[in-house]
């Protein structure tokens, strides 16, 4: 009797587990549809002639007929690809240098002392609550106070990217920590280590995976940002990618297949370091495991 039991709570694990495959199958296939077709609709078009393209959806869709790189050439042409890039590269760089120094002593400072002292608690909910700010609020008191300090170019947006940018670093490296043992620093302390020498030495390369993480996610939002650049460098020769884009949109139309190319020529340098860092946080995370 008790094995009839047992057969049948299986075959009903059994049930569920197929029927949860189904949905987490069909959730992937649309989850990849979402991406796949943008994707190949910005290739195609990026690849055609303006003549080819129709006001319908098959004019997005269907093949080329002959594949030329024409429109990439006169994008680049366009843009002043190779500047524009230069400063792209300068800033999202800068950023995310100033990001992973800063932000991880600040989440170091917080994370550790805001068990015991009620203070950091009220700084990490302070810092954190940035998150919640819209830029629009913040965009034309930036532009007043950057123009007054003499920081309207590519440094008052290097400054103005670390500070967006702290709130949920610090909130991710606070986080990290958590799982980190005091017993470390501890023992370090004891070896005559100070604070200062056991973050550096001993803390900052155990968060090689937050490093990594924080990176991507700091690269990602000021690679494609357009807004502040716009508001604060506007005008000037420091001209990032995504502000050089823009001149393919006018008050009569935009240019579809010249604004294509020159979207997927500025995806390969984000995509490759995404691919780069990604392979760090796995390899990260492995090792840790290893070593514990």
């Amino acid at each position: 009797m008790n094995w009839i039991k047992a057969r049948f709570c299986l075959g009903e694990k059994e049930e569920k587990l197929s029927k949860s495959g189904v949905i987490i199958t069909t959730l992937l296939i649309l989850g990849c549809l979402t991406i796949l077709i943008p994707l190949y609709m910005t290739i195609v078009i990026a690849l055609k002639s303006p003549a080819e393209m129709t006001n319908d959806i098959r004019g997005a869709l269907s093949l080329p007929s002959a594949f030329s790189l024409s429109n990439f050439a006169e994008a680049m042409e366009i843009t002043d690809f190779w500047h524009s890039l230069a400063n792209s590269f300068i800033i999202t760089g800068a950023s995310i240098g100033l990001a992973l120094v800063i932000h991880s002593m600040a989440g170091y400072a917080i994370g550790r002392n805001m068990v015991r002292k009620k203070g950091f608690r009220l700084v990490y909910f302070y810092i954190v609550s940035g998150m919640f700010v819209p830029f629009a609020i913040l965009m034309m008191p930036l532009v007043k106070e950057t123009a007054i300090l003499g920081l309207d170019n590519m440094l008052g947006v290097i400054l103005l990217y670390t500070v967006f940018y702290m709130p949920m670093n610090v909130m991710l490296y606070c986080g990290y920590l958590k799982n980190v043992p005091m017993e470390i620093e501890e023992a370090a302390s004891i070896d005559g280590a100070s604070i200062w020498k056991t973050f550096w030495t001993i803390l900052f390369p155990m968060m090689k995976p937050m490093h990594a993480t924080v990176a991507i996610l700091t690269a990602l939002g000021t690679w494609n940002d357009v807004m502040t650049p716009l508001v604060i460098i506007s005008g000037s020769e420091s001209t990032t990618l995504p502000l050089a884009q823009l001149n393919f949109q006018t008050q009569f139309g935009t240019n579809y297949n010249l604004a294509f190319a020159s979207y997927l020529l500025a995806l390969i340098p984000i995509l490759i370091f995404y691919i780069v860092c990604q392979k760090q946080i796995i390899g990260g995370i492995a090792n840790g495991a290893v070593k514990g």
